[in-house]
């Protein structure tokens, strides 16, 4: 099968399309013939090894431990293992491998609680946008920031892949939301639910003088102090990730999560470090939100297989909007 490969840590010039043995399915795994896959900030930085300290946490020290780039995917099922009770052959699915990586590829085999049905009024393109961004989102707002309806989020990073989720997500759970993103963004912000939308490169809404129940930090480019400016007495900071930076870094967005460590349990808000792993049921959860039209993914561009050094390149670049998508 194809699949797009990587031995070293890099550019994504260090990614090569190659030929490779398919995967099979055992015990209670599935085989699936994928139709489309979706680009993440993950998938950046395990490219590039970058923060350094990140080799350190399982990805692979010298290189990527995982050869096949790409977690979040979207296809048919080939084949199932003799333990497999949920799905057959022909079903539509889609989900999560995780840090085993390997989406981007004709074929993946992964375990039946990291796979959900497709909802039937998503495209395959859209359901393979879905899970990483999807369930760092859900878990985000729903588990770790604990939103109930009424109360006011922020969510900081609006218009990327995970931030558009959550716009959606926030509102499915009865919150007022304030969307942080560039004026460009605005109208796309808007059109999947945001109540409030803030232009960062205008408004430093740490200053704006609004203090929020929950902010969700997906960008992280504000200090602790800032950030707790903006929410109120007893509200909660949860930090999620970085985006893409600029490479080269020990730390990267890593050095603000361990500060939220540190600084946590000294003070009455609550500085959260979210921390997220594919299952089952946060993957059940999107699905029967998108059945209940609360959910739609966002796609800004899609590449072929082929192209997967340019959308990775594209996502380097920071400037993507909403998902970038693999079609097979």
């Amino acid at each position: 099968m194809k699949a797009i490969v990587q031995d070293r840590y890099g550019s994504p010039d260090s990614l090569e399309l190659r030929d490779v043995e398919p995967p099979t399915a055992s015990g209670t795994e599935v085989l699936v013939r994928v139709r489309a896959a979706s680009v993440n900030a993950y998938d950046w930085h395990v490219m590039r090894g970058d923060p350094y300290l990140a080799r350190l946490t399982g990805i692979g020290v010298t290189g990527p431990g995982r050869k096949v780039r790409g977690r979040d995917f979207a296809g048919t099922v080939e084949a199932v293992g003799r333990d497999v009770r949920r799905f057959r052959p022909g079903d539509e699915v889609f989900g999560d491998l995780g840090t085993a990586d390997g989406a981007f590829a004709e074929y993946v085999s992964v375990p039946e609680d990291l796979v959900e049905t497709k909802p039937a009024t998503w495209t395959f393109e859209q359901a393979a946008a879905v899970p990483l961004a999807g369930l760092t989102a859900l878990k985000g707002l729903r588990d770790t920031g604990k939103l109930r309806p009424g109360r006011h989020v922020l969510i900081n990073g609006a218009s990327g892949g995970v931030g558009t989720f959550a716009v959606q997500i926030a509102k499915a759970l009865g919150a007022t939301v304030t969307a942080v993103c560039s004026a460009r963004n605005a109208g796309l912000v808007a059109s999947v639910g945001a109540d409030h939308v803030i232009d960062y490169t205008r408004e430093d809404f740490t200053r704006g003088g609004i203090r929020y129940d929950l902010v969700f930090d997906l960008v992280g480019n504000h200090s602790l102090t800032g950030l707790r400016r903006a929410l109120t007495p007893g509200g909660t900071a949860v930090l999620s990730g970085g985006g893409v930076f600029d490479g080269g870094s020990l730390t990267g967005p890593m050095w603000l999560m361990m500060k939220a460590k540190l600084v946590a349990p000294f003070v009455r808000q609550q500085l959260v470090v979210l921390t997220t792993a594919p299952d089952r049921e946060a993957l059940t959860a999107l699905r029967q939100l998108a059945e209940a039209g609360d959910l739609t993914p966002v796609i800004d561009r899609t590449y072929r297989l082929d192209e997967v050094r340019d959308a990775l390149r594209y996502v380097e670049t920071d400037h993507a909007r909403a998902k970038v998508v693999i079609t097979m």
